[in-house]
Formats: structure tokens, sequence, C-alpha cells
């Protein structure tokens, strides 16, 4: 049974935790990736590392858009 309490509304986004990150604090490692990918040499460790870190971030970062009221989509 869904939650009543008058905190919880049905247009209210999720909490977020503590351990969290915020869509801010995940663009700045996000540029930093880019930094790192666009020094790296083309076909090396580095680069390829540089370039799943950012896959990753980009997905955290739709997932908060999706989240926030209205959507960031």
């Amino acid at each position: 049974m869904p939650d009543r309490s008058p905190s919880a509304s049905p247009t209210s986004a999720p909490a977020r935790t503590a351990a969290e990150p915020t869509r801010e604090s995940l663009l700045a490692r996000w540029r930093e990736a880019r930094r790192r990918r666009a020094a790296a040499p083309l076909a090396g460790e580095a680069f390829r590392e540089a370039s799943e870190e950012i896959a990753r971030i980009e997905v955290e970062i739709a997932r908060i858009e999706r989240a926030m009221n209205p959507p960031r989509v």
C-alpha cells in the first residue's frame, strides 16, 4: 500500500541519501574524465578506462534527470 503521509506526495522526487552523488558532482566528475580521455593516447588503456567512466557517469546523470520533477528529458 502506498505511503500517504503528508511528506510523500506522488509528484515529489525520491529522497537522496548522503551517499548518492548529486547531478552537479557527477558533472564535475564527467568533465574531469573527459579531460583525462582527451589527454590519453587514442588506443591506450587510460583512454578506454576514461571512456568507460564517462559512460557510467552519463547513465547516472540521466537517472537523476529522469527523477526530476519535471524530468529533464
